[in-house]
């Protein structure tokens, strides 16, 4: 399939769509989709007769489940330069979404992870479904929580943005718009109305959270505020591993437990780069934010985690990384630093 395939572009009336194609990847980014989103939004942004811009995604099961990772894996074992070219313009189609001027209507309807994160939650409006399923999964594969995750993850209520950052933990609709990922709920079987209404009537960034709001519902009560407490108790924490710690040495808390055991899964070294980028995070402005992602990442692909992480989990699917270093006390502060560095080479902007 060609890139006019995996990702569709169309004027409908006030709006502008673009659909994600790729309902058998679970329509996953590809370089070459990133590249195609980032100058069409430019065009569109100059464009006085695009008012606003929808983004979906094609089939059942998914908005976007994140990067083409099966690509990224192979290309990056036989140390090609897809990898390096797929993050910095996954990354700055990221940004153009951030800074796009105009109102920006991601349709949450199915998978929302990684990737997909990324061309969702940087958007003016964030809409869940029923079938909403976010995720950043990212520390299970040896990666960090990217797409400017250092961004929206600590501005996030209370600990909140740490603890999906460092566990992957799955929301759904209500507890996606708890946590500020998405900003209303709508069911799915209205969605088409909202895009015709959206056609119709988005002459500007009013008229469009009107009619938002014309359509919105309530998602019900949060689960995740029932654990609120628990979260900002253990994960305020002064390093990775005084909050791990903390939960292993807590008596009478399953909540603690079970964290404890999850993190104990996971890449150590993506665990350590995890709690550090979220900790700068925290006072970085968003381009900032994007260029330290950009310096860590470069770091990411010429290790071993990530690969020995996707391996387990995408390709082999044995679910037993071999990690290195294999527990979190191993991992070395010199190391960290290292990631966070100026790039020799060409910084993200």
């Amino acid at each position: 399939m060609t890139v006019e395939d995996d990702i569709q572009f169309e004027i409908r009336g006030k709006i502008a769509l673009v659909t994600l194609n790729r309902p058998k990847a679970l329509n996953a980014l590809t370089q070459e989709m990133c590249v195609a989103l980032k100058a069409q939004l430019e065009d569109w942004d100059k464009d006085k007769n695009v008012a606003a811009v929808v983004i979906e995604g094609t089939g059942e099961k998914a908005f976007c489940a994140g990067g083409d990772i099966v690509r990224l894996y192979n290309e990056g074992r036989a140390k090609g330069d897809y990898p390096y070219q797929f993050y910095r313009d996954e990354y700055l189609v990221n940004a153009a979404i951030k800074h796009f001027s105009k109102p920006y209507i991601a349709l949450i309807d199915g998978i929302v992870m990684g990737g997909g994160v990324g061309v969702s939650v940087h958007g003016s409006q964030r809409i869940a479904t029923e079938n909403t399923l976010f995720a950043m999964p990212e520390t299970g594969i040896g990666l960090f929580p990217d797409v400017g995750g250092s961004y929206f993850l600590p501005r996030c209520p209370g600990k909140l943005g740490l603890y999906l950052g460092l566990t992957g933990a799955r929301l759904k609709a209500a507890d996606a718009v708890y946590a500020g990922i998405a900003t209303a709920y709508v069911p799915a079987s209205r969605l088409e109305d909202l895009k015709a209404a959206l056609a119709d009537g988005a002459t500007d960034a009013d008229a469009v959270s009107q009619i938002i709001s014309d359509f919105r519902k309530d998602p019900g009560t949060a689960p995740l505020a029932e654990i609120m407490g628990e979260i900002d108790r253990f994960f305020e924490a002064e390093s990775m591993l005084a909050l791990l710690t903390g939960l292993e040495e807590a008596e009478g808390s399953a909540f603690a437990r079970d964290t404890a055991k999850l993190l104990r899964k996971k890449s150590p070294t993506a665990l350590r780069l995890t709690f550090d980028q979220l900790s700068k995070g925290a006072t970085l402005d968003f381009d900032d934010c994007m260029r330290m992602e950009f310096r860590m990442v470069n770091r990411v692909i010429q290790g071993l985690d990530f690969y020995e992480g996707t391996r387990a989990t995408v390709i082999d699917k044995d679910q037993r990384p071999l990690w290195n270093p294999a527990n979190l006390e191993a991992v070395g502060d010199a190391e960290i630093a290292d990631y966070f560095a100026p790039l020799d080479g060409g910084e993200l902007y």
